[in-house]
């Protein structure tokens, strides 16, 4: 008897409904990868658009080559530690090979001009857009996964291709949506920083990429704290220590001269770079080739204000060889907080002829620029110059038991080339205008008994109605006026509707 109750239990309990999964406890996200609503997606999308549309018009052609690349392919060109997966997001294929999300645009680019180069045009010149990723700290306006937009000449050197990039890095800033004197792109050549290192004799590699590093963080920590970079290391406000470059104060005091040699013209700049680069070769040869690009520059009718020589521009990334470039942000933007913002760079790129070569073993010189689409696209947020889009016009749904008139009127809309959704949901009126104002509509449609039995539509106008509603002081005068809203023949329902779409958009 026991055993058949037990018997009995045990299959009671195996017909129960299966348990729920238990939930997580919160719903998060890693900080850095960013989602996205409508609003900042079709900003970006639009300023891809515009800044892909200055370098076809320049000549360059489009290609993709894709998300995940060898990690070997991409090499170790980001400022981290000697692990496949530091810097950059990667992992091991089922034959234990490293495979990585790209870090940049240009490494991927390198390897398919590699795999392709007897088939190409050349010097082969081509624009990308799309995601990278880097598994560094994130900041404001600072993200591990963002859109980039790059242009870039393959096979071709000489002072007046890295001219061109420049100038077209400048276009290319203004198409984004920065205007006279919010954005300048700041030129350099690390052959002249080359030179600088060689007369203190930091000829390492270790203290050449320390350095490099140390200036790249000039706008961040200003001289002082570069200063203590380039010597015997800085800690931070929580503590931390980085280890300096450990140079002199003789050295230190060379290098930053070498950094805030910047003047008010590019002609004044390369005055003042002759005085603190010594003689040497390397001097030499950085100087012409500064001087070349000033002479191109000026052919291509780039404004001073625009475009200017600034010594302290190195850039983080360690394959460039030459002319480096970075395009700055100018304008302070605010954050949620109310705290004042300077975004800095938001493009750069420069000359790597040695690139190519990782995998052919001849030097093929290339160069190029890349606008950050994400960092821009945040900064003109904070600035307040992206809007929220227009929503969709929503037809509300009349008769819960039969939709189909609120599917028929959104359908003809759509049909005229009008965005229109029919509400979906069972909630009554006054959810569904809750709805409409949280989807940014411009205008609502209805259809009820009344409305069809007198051949019409009641069209509300969203804004007009809001700016009405502010001047009334009672429920009942709203009630009686009902702000923005007014009835039209059902034929005239696609005119009526679009009058308010129109003057939203505009």
């Amino acid at each position: 008897m026991r055993s058949f109750k037990r018997h009995k239990r045990l299959t009671l309990m195996s017909k129960k409904a299966p348990k729920s999964p238990k939930p997580i406890d919160m719903a998060r996200k890693p900080r850095g990868l960013p989602d996205k609503r409508e609003g900042l997606i079709h900003a970006e999308q639009a300023m891809i658009e515009r800044v892909t549309a200055v370098y076809r018009c320049w000549g360059f052609e489009g290609l993709d080559t894709g998300a995940v690349e060898f990690a070997d392919a991409l090499g170790k060109f980001l400022p981290d530690d000697d692990r496949p997966n530091a810097g950059v997001f990667a992992l091991q294929d089922d034959d234990e090979q490293w495979l990585s999300l790209r870090y940049d645009l240009t490494a991927p680019l390198a390897r398919f001009a590699a795999e392709n180069w007897q088939t190409l045009p050349k010097p082969f010149r081509r624009y990308a857009a799309g995601p990278v990723w880097r598994n560094e700290k994130p900041g404001p306006g600072r993200f591990r996964e963002f859109l980039q937009c790059d242009a870039d000449t393959v096979g071709a050197g000489g002072a007046h291709v890295d001219a061109e990039m420049i100038a077209m890095a400048a276009e290319a800033m203004r198409a984004a949506g920065a205007g006279d004197g919010e954005f300048t792109v700041r030129v350099n050549t690390r052959r002249l920083l080359n030179a600088v290192l060689e007369g203190i004799g930091a000829t390492g590699e270790t203290a050449r990429l320390t350095i490099l590093r140390a200036l790249d963080k000039l706008d961040k920590f200003g001289p002082s704290g570069v200063a203590d970079l380039l010597g015997a290391g800085r800690m931070d406000a929580s503590g931390d220590f980085t280890k300096g470059a450990g140079l002199s104060i003789d050295g230190v005091k060379r290098v930053l001269a070498f950094a805030e040699a910047g003047r008010a013209t590019r002609g004044e700049t390369l005055e003042a770079l002759g005085t603190v680069v010594g003689t040497g070769e390397e001097a030499s040869a950085g100087l012409a080739e500064l001087d070349a690009i000033t002479r191109a520059l000026e052919a291509f009718g780039a404004p001073e204000t625009d475009i200017v020589f600034d010594p302290s521009i190195v850039r983080g990334l360690d394959y460039y060889t030459g002319p480096v470039f970075e395009a700055v942000l100018l304008k302070q933007t605010v954050d949620d907080q109310g705290g004042v913002v300077q975004i800095g760079s938001v493009g750069g790129g420069g000359r790597y002829d040695d690139l190519v070569a990782r995998f052919t073993g001849e030097k093929v010189p290339a160069t190029g620029f890349s606008v950050g689409i994400s960092r821009l696209a945040a900064a003109f947020a904070m600035a307040g110059t992206i809007g929220a889009l227009n929503g969709p016009v929503v037809v509300l749904n009349m008769d819960r038991d039969d939709p189909s008139e609120a599917l028929r009127l959104a359908t003809e809309l759509r049909n005229a080339g009008i965005r229109a959704e029919a509400y979906m949901g069972s909630s009554g009126m006054r959810p569904q205008m809750k709805y409409a104002d949280r989807r940014g509509a411009p205008a609502v449609v209805m259809a009820g008994s009344d409305e069809l039995a007198k051949g019409v539509v009641t069209i509300k106008d969203l804004k007009v109605g809001a700016a009405k509603a502010a001047a009334i002081s009672s429920n009942q005068e709203y009630r009686e006026a009902r702000p923005g809203q007014f009835e039209a023949p059902r034929a005239d329902l696609v005119a009526r509707v679009r009058a308010i779409v129109e003057a939203e958009d505009e």
